[in-house]
């Protein structure tokens, strides 16, 4: 606790000015008293004094607040940030330009868009210079500190890209109980039997009663109720992609889907079920005659009933969030599931009353372009849907398919999802190029390696050799979003 504490001493004496010979003691009653009578630490004084027994994140909660309220006191400073400060993932951060803040996304519900944290107006190097009302300062500190500095945000949030987003409300400890509803849309199976033992998946919604915010791209865990793998009960959560947008199917904002595949293996590698054991489930496929696996949460997800009460957990997952930008430009590849976060981005694009303005007209002015690869015609997810944004927004959205087991390119080659990314490699290459284009790709764990092959060739024909290289470079500005299984 000692460590602890002094290290929570040292941030408060250089955040409030004391100079870095000064902060840095081994002794942490010398260390806390340079940090609340350095001459230029009253501000910090004032607030702890006679409270030195206040918890760590009090006294954390209470300096970021006060650090916030002296920004906000420097009206007619420019609120710039420090390049080198992360705040969400290294290289894709996106800063308050001058008259912005950080703050919770618009359309989550019920939640406040006060900003937690503001950053200081650009200084010297070394140095953080603020305004304290009626007096100036100018406030030296320790460059490594300020490089590396975290923003803390509020219990059930995250900083990402420089705004606060909801992040795991939930946890096993202390889950959320939701209900299965009626989808008014889709039936609960939407794909046809095709013959493989793995056919069905499921459109699954629960009712949360607008305790569970989220947005396009996250994940929510379930917890079923087993045995999993390990004879554990109940199981170990099981994280699935969130195929409804913010608003949810019913756009009440009190609801969330989720696109579910049935796993089943018969006579292969895993076997939970021995001859004679297994029975048929909801959608009436059975196989007593083998030996069978059935995966343990996706089996209880697909079997669920409209009343059933489900245990969740999240939500989770930012790395497949959208940036907020109307003028971006989206290459989606989904391989089966893994098209539930392009759902939700599309609905949201295309379909919510959230993504439009007061007119009517839709907020986003960008260009979406999915790639979906399925085994069969009767596997595509969401065709319906996909369509009827093609037709009514032809010039913002393409769609493309790759049915792998029924059709194939004009070379005769089964048709995978990079095989026909193959076929507009020109295009896709041409759009890589624009500062504003994100890749998001979900599904299965080959398709890295796919748009590699399909792209790699151009790359290297415009003098680009190293296509791992410039992959990272992608990652490296934030996009390029990969979530595989």
């Amino acid at each position: 606790m000692a460590m602890s504490l002094e290290k929570w001493a040292l941030m408060i004496a250089m955040l409030s000015g004391v100079p870095l010979h000064q902060a840095v003691n081994p002794d942490l009653e010398q260390a806390w008293h340079n940090a609340f009578q350095h001459q230029s630490s009253k501000y910090v004084n004032s607030t702890f004094e006679g409270n030195q027994d206040m918890s760590e994140d009090d006294i954390v909660d209470t300096l970021l607040d006060k650090l916030y309220s002296r920004v906000l006191a420097e009206s007619d400073a420019q609120h710039e940030g420090l390049d080198s400060t992360m705040l969400g993932k290294p290289g894709s951060l996106a800063l308050p330009t001058s008259g912005q803040q950080a703050m919770m996304s618009s359309r989550l519900p019920g939640v406040s868009t006060q900003p937690r944290f503001a950053m200081q107006p650009a200084a010297m190097p070394g140095r953080l210079s603020g305004t304290v009302p009626g007096t100036k300062t100018e406030q030296f500190c320790f460059p490594a500190v300020v490089q590396n500095a975290a923003v803390k945000a509020k219990k059930g949030t995250k900083i990402v890209d420089g705004r606060e987003v909801p992040f795991n409300i939930f946890s096993k400890k202390e889950p959320l109980i939701a209900k299965v509803i009626k989808n008014d849309k889709y039936p609960q199976t939407i794909t046809e039997n095709t013959g493989d033992p793995n056919w069905e998946t499921v459109h699954v919604t629960f009712d949360h009663g607008g305790k569970f915010p989220y947005l396009e791209g996250m994940s929510l865990g379930i917890i079923s109720p087993g045995p999993d793998k390990k004879g554990q009960t109940p199981a170990n959560i099981r994280l699935y992609s969130i195929a409804s947008s913010a608003v949810g199917d019913d756009q009440t904002s009190k609801t969330v889907s989720l696109c579910v595949k049935r796993v089943v293996e018969v006579d292969g590698k895993f076997t939970n079920r021995e001859v004679g054991e297994d029975k048929k489930d909801k959608a009436g496929t059975g196989y007593p005659e083998n030996k069978v696996y059935r995966g343990v949460c996706s089996n209880y997800l697909c079997d669920l009933s409209i009343g059933d009460e489900v245990t969740i957990t999240g939500p989770v997952g930012t790395e497949m969030l959208l940036p907020e930008d109307p003028d971006a430009v989206y290459i989606m590849l989904a391989t089966g599931t893994g098209i539930a976060p392009m759902r939700s981005y599309l609905r949201l694009l295309f379909n919510d009353k959230a993504g439009q303005n007061k007119d009517g007209s839709n907020k986003f002015k960008g260009l979406a372009w999915l790639f979906m690869g399925v085994p069969y015609a009767k596997s595509l997810l969401y065709d319906d849907e996909n369509k009827e944004y093609l037709k009514k927004f032809p010039d913002q959205f393409r769609y493309e398919y790759a049915i792998s087991r029924e059709d194939k390119n004009a070379a005769g080659q089964k048709m995978y999802i990079q095989t026909k990314i193959a076929e507009y490699a020109e295009e896709v290459w041409d759009l890589l190029q624009y500062s504003k284009t994100h890749v998001y790709m979900c599904g299965l764990k080959g398709m890295e390696s796919g748009m590699k092959e399909a792209l790699e060739p151009i790359a290297k024909k415009n003098g680009f050799d190293d296509w791992d290289a410039l992959v990272k470079t992608w990652k490296k500005a934030g996009r390029w979003h990969v979530e595989v299984y």
